[in-house]
């Protein structure tokens, strides 16, 4: 590595000493951690020490969902099967996020370092899809629940999937292809090696997923509304039982909403509106919150439905539990 920068500068985990105009990544550095000069004393950031345990954690947790579901033959239904997308993305995710600490401090090359970015970008970019073929999944369920459990539906799955795993290994292809900042520091954005355009792109791809996924949200919360309001008619009141699950269900959603929105929408604004020149802190503090979104999707998505946490009492307990607390939830319920 370039001896004019320390072993520890990198900007979002990803090294920038080799091929980085040293003076340029100086100054940032200098601003990002001017609250501690004491940092610089330590032969690796902590910021992606952090950015390590956080992969460790995520591929840990997905590992187990992937696992269970992979060898649980009941688990074929296509939520299960868009919840496994989920897992594999963030799985993959995390890995990269190990790899790319190990590659960081052990290979100072291009070609690795465009790599591992590329490979964070597309798990990244098919978990963020995921999240949204998931929440078509979960319209399409109360839309038409009566054909729901139908070869159609599965094939329908498959094909989202498709699409969404395809555009994700297309974006992270990029930066590999040659749509880098490697020759051209200029072009850097707040994550280099990819570009500002690059980043910019990634940005937008998100608001737009976002903006349909609020979107879907928003009429789910109409149609089990609607679905309380319909039992109530028929029974000339709204029965405590109802209202706690329509409330439920409202409440799972903001939960779900708002987890996306809280990891991503910092670092994808920040993405829009950082500079090159702007402290190398500001792009870990929002890429950090950013990855604790594929640590929570297992806990929301997998961990709290009633199947896996049947396969997971098996796998950890040697039996099954029978009683009606592990009765498998309808594919409709949200």
């Amino acid at each position: 590595m370039n001896e004019s920068a320390p072993a520890n500068e990198s900007v979002a985990g990803f090294p920038v000493a080799s091929w980085v105009e040293a003076g340029a990544f100086s100054r940032n550095s200098s601003l990002a951690l001017s609250s501690s000069s004491l940092l610089f004393d330590f032969p690796i950031n902590p910021w992606d020490i952090m950015l390590c345990l956080s992969g460790t954690v995520i591929a840990c947790e997905n590992a187990i969902v992937v696992a269970i579901i992979f060898y649980t033959p009941t688990l074929r239904t296509p939520m299960f099967v868009l919840i496994g997308s989920l897992a594999t993305a963030d799985l993959l995710a995390g890995v990269g996020l190990i790899l790319n600490f190990a590659f960081q401090y052990l290979i100072s090359s291009e070609t690795v370092s465009l790599i591992t970015v590329g490979f964070l970008v597309a798990s990244f970019t098919a978990s963020i899809s995921s999240l949204l073929a998931i929440t078509v999944d979960r319209y399409f369920s109360l839309y038409n629940a009566l054909t729901y459990l139908s070869e159609r539906t599965l094939h329908c799955v498959h094909l989202m999937l498709l699409g969404a795993w395809g555009a994700s290994l297309g974006l992270g292809m990029l930066p590999v292809l040659g749509w880098n900042c490697m020759h051209d520091t200029a072009s850097c954005s707040v994550v280099p090696p990819l570009t500002r355009t690059n980043v910019a792109l990634l940005a937008v791809a998100f608001f737009t997923i976002f903006v349909l996924m609020l979107g879907l949200y928003c009429k789910i919360c109409k149609i089990v509304c609607r679905h309380a309001h319909q039992i109530a008619l028929q029974r000339h009141f709204l029965a405590p039982s109802h209202y706690a699950a329509t409330k439920k269900g409202v409440s799972t959603l903001a939960i779900v909403l708002g987890t996306f929105g809280a990891s991503w929408l910092p670092f994808a604004i920040y993405c829009l509106v950082g500079e090159r020149e702007d402290p190398a802190v500001y792009t870990y503090a929002t890429l950090l919150p950013a990855t604790y979104n594929s640590m929570i999707n297992p806990i929301i998505y997998a961990y709290r439905n009633t199947e896996i946490q049947r396969s997971l009492y098996v796998l950890f307990c040697g039996s099954a539990r029978t009683d009606v607390s592990y009765r498998s939830r309808s594919p409709s319920e949200v």
